[in-house]
């Protein structure tokens, strides 16, 4: 049988909404804590260069507070391969950052930025740190994924969440070349009840990570009831 996939939480806009109003509520440890009681496998949090939601402190809080995989989303900047080498996360995701984005528009450029982003991921790698890049599900930047050394690929299935023709059929011929370079298939942007079965269904994904659904459902139903419907989504598409 296939594995089961795991779920990883994104947690930064539990900190949008408490940095709204400053002070310390939503405090979101208590939600990171909160979403693996309620069946997350790991937890996702992007330190952004203008921390706009995720601060320092809470990922330091995060690494030692919360009992499961951290996996800190980051631009491939000097600054945060310092802040990654003090903390050690489980996994760093390196992800393309615009100041004036509201959130992530598309997948790192991995084919034209290969001999900056592979020493990067190699210092990540050497202090035991689990490098994934977050690509567009395109042939030409796979390849230059696996080029890095990098264990793991995040597919960005934002253009597939707008419903855009014929994005399902990229991610399943992008997930299936990964795999066979040997690398890990992850994937996530946009992902809500109505769409994350299909991708769920791809044989080669092991992980999504989602954030801005769950916490805005979160809302209406609470955390956990969000968390338990996504995972029963997923397990359903997988067939567990």
């Amino acid at each position: 049988m296939r594995p089961a996939i795991r779920l990883g939480v994104n947690i930064d806009h539990v900190a949008t909404v408490r940095n709204a109003r400053g002070g310390q509520h939503p405090d979101p440890v208590d939600a990171a804590l909160l979403a693996v009681q309620s069946g997350a496998d790991g937890i996702t949090a992007h330190l952004r260069e203008d921390r706009r939601h995720i601060r320092d402190t809470d990922l330091e809080r995060l690494r030692t507070e919360v009992d499961a995989p951290l996996n800190m989303e980051m631009a491939a900047t000097q600054e945060m391969l310092g802040i990654a080498q003090n903390l050690r996360p489980h996994a760093c995701c390196l992800v393309p950052e615009r100041r004036e984005e509201l959130t992530t528009e598309g997948g790192l450029d991995v084919a034209g930025q290969s001999s900056v982003l592979t020493p990067k991921v190699h210092a990540l790698k050497g202090w035991g740190i689990r490098v994934s890049l977050f690509i567009d599900p395109d042939p030409a930047q796979i390849a230059a994924a696996a080029a890095t050394g990098a264990q793991v690929v995040e597919l960005h299935t934002g253009a597939y969440a707008q419903g855009r023709a014929g994005e399902l059929e990229r991610l399943q011929h992008a997930a299936t070349q990964a795999a066979s370079l040997g690398l890990e298939v992850h994937a996530g942007h946009g992902l809500t009840y109505e769409n994350v079965g299909p991708v769920a269904a791809l044989t080669p994904v092991r992980e999504l990570n989602i954030g801005h659904f769950l916490i805005g459902q979160a809302i209406f139903d609470g955390l956990p009831t969000v968390i338990q419907t996504m995972r029963a989504h997923i397990d359903k598409a997988a067939g567990h």
